[in-house]
């Protein structure tokens, strides 16, 4: 667990001080470019439309492990529009708060108590 929290941190971390970086020197204009990429049909796109899909399925993830409650659909919403930042955070804050369950942080509601 501990070796999953690091890299957890890590990731954390990284993200910021690289978004940091890229907002300094473009701007928040995100989405012109992620977009663009992908109605051009090249690679870029092509990755960015993968990228999405992960950022789908880890919304879905979280809402369904959260029950699809209010509050989990709002969570699954911050994990598509934050991505890592918010999936490393959020990782990181259910390793403490399920005592190292594995099986908790995974299946969340659905986990046999």
């Amino acid at each position: 667990m501990n070796l999953f929290r690091t890299i957890l941190i890590i990731m954390l971390f990284a993200i910021v001080i690289y978004t940091s970086i890229t907002i300094s020197m473009h701007g928040l204009n995100l989405l012109p470019h992620f977009f663009g990429a992908i109605s051009k049909m090249n690679w870029q796109g092509q990755f960015n439309f993968d990228f999405m899909m992960f950022l789908i399925l880890s919304g879905l993830w979280t809402a369904w492990r959260n029950g699809f409650s209010g509050s989990a659909l709002a969570l699954g919403s911050l994990a598509v529009f934050f991505g890592i930042l918010f999936l490393s955070a959020y990782l990181l804050y259910l390793s403490y708060r399920t005592e190292r369950s594995m099986k908790q942080i995974l299946l969340g509601v659905h986990a046999e108590k």
